[in-house]
């Protein structure tokens, strides 16, 4: 069969600035079509990497529905039920893993694998999707690494990480994957997107693109809601705020409260939903004889309930501020470029910069502050980050990253 491999519609035109990926999955699908085994293009693991916002978990998932397609044209064409139902996620064959809480655990895995090892029922394959699969603890690690030596016939596994760092991803598992990196899409790029896909005026896609760090949710978050307006707003005020010890201390502060609100409003109507699906199960309100005795055995299982609960609302809270942190560091990083002429506050020339609709903060900041003390403040926010991922309470995180870039300036 014949099929063009290039110029692809339908599914991977979600992704941007990723023709060369486009290219190389559908190879690969047509491969997989041809049932080309012996194929070097299509493999059983595949390991997609790239920057947040790169796409790399649409990558995969447009992937998944280019193996699943049954269109007799380019596979992934976006239109046929294989195609649709993949990418809604609701097709039976394929199965994402998304981390909820702060790491995959052994358990999860294991029913995974176990469902992962049957034939396909309807699709042409079986897909696992682990996102975010520097998550994984090193036991989860290691039951996802017999399968993927020795994978079923039908069975596809792609994972995706940040990287191909050992602290992202074993070196073992790395080793059995075909490993596909999307690069960071461009601003011109992003912008293309939110205009002709979203609909939103060139002006306002243009400044959420140039101010979104190559993150393309978030610059159509940050063009479309006030919040997240908001909360960017909020993380840059705490750079100004160290010129004074007790303000800087209270944007510190207002930082841990705004990821924990944000937490909250995200969980909440989950949260209660999930509580009376499982309510419902276990026969609340029901009349029935068995009733009393499942009513009384469902402690157990609300338990385990709030327990993840509770373990994703750390997740989306911790998530959250590390956004606004990364925030915080694109300011200190912006005004050493000025600071040393690599770029100009307006964005005229030089390197492009992270933040470049604050030209008088940064314009500020690099005159008031040393490049010492730059480089040190930008230091203070990678150790915080750093404390957070060790589980460091943010509150005590935060004070210290603020007592921190408070004596920075005057380094």
């Amino acid at each position: 069969m014949a099929v063009k491999v290039v110029g692809v519609a339908g599914v991977f035109d979600r992704l941007v600035g990723q023709g060369a990926v486009e290219s190389e999955l559908t190879a690969a699908a047509v491969a997989a079509r041809d049932r080309a085994g012996s194929s070097s293009a299509m493999t059983h693991s595949w390991l997609f990497t790239g920057p947040p916002g790169s796409g790399r978990s649409v990558a995969a998932l447009c992937f998944a529905a280019a193996l699943q397609c049954t269109d007799e044209g380019t596979p992934g064409c976006g239109r046929c039920h294989a195609c649709t139902t993949t990418m809604a996620g609701t097709h039976g064959d394929v199965r994402r893993v998304v981390p909820e809480g702060l790491s995959i655990g052994t358990k999860e895995m294991r029913e995974i694998v176990q469902v992962a090892s049957r034939r396909p029922s309807t699709g042409r394959w079986q897909v696992v999707v682990v996102e975010d699969a520097d998550r994984l603890t090193e036991a989860a690690g290691n039951v996802l690494l017999k399968v993927v030596e020795e994978p079923p016939e039908r069975t596809v596994f792609l994972l995706c990480a940040p990287s191909v760092d050992p602290e992202d991803i074993s070196v073992t598992l790395r080793s059995r994957c075909r490993h596909v990196h999307l690069a960071t899409p461009s601003v011109d790029s992003i912008a293309r997107v939110l205009h002709e896909r979203d609909g939103l005026d060139q002006k306002t896609a243009g400044w959420a693109a140039s101010i979104s760090g190559g993150h393309v949710g978030r610059a159509r978050r940050l063009a479309t809601d006030d919040q997240a307006r908001a909360r960017r707003k909020r993380a840059l005020a705490l750079v100004t705020a160290t010129a004074r010890p007790a303000a800087a201390y209270a944007a510190a502060d207002e930082l841990v409260k705004s990821a924990d609100d944000e937490a909250k409003q995200v969980s909440a109507e989950r949260d209660g939903k999930e509580r009376e699906e499982l309510a419902t199960a276990l026969g609340a309100g029901g009349t029935g004889k068995g009733t009393a005795s499942a009513t009384r055995g469902s402690a157990g299982a609300l338990k385990d309930l709030e327990k993840r609960q509770k373990s994703r609302a750390t997740r989306t809270g911790r998530d959250a501020l590390d956004r606004a942190l990364i925030d915080v560091a694109g300011l200190y990083r912006d005004a050493l470029a000025v600071r040393f002429g690599a770029a100009t506050a307006d964005s005229s020339s030089g390197v492009t910069l992270t933040h470049p609709d604050m030209a008088d903060q940064i314009r500020e900041l690099a005159t008031d502050v040393r490049p010492e003390g730059l480089l040190l403040s930008i230091q203070a926010v990678l150790d915080c980050r750093e404390a957070l991922e060790t589980n460091v309470k943010p509150r005590f995180a935060l004070a210290a990253m603020a007592a921190a870039l408070i004596a920075a300036r005057s380094a």
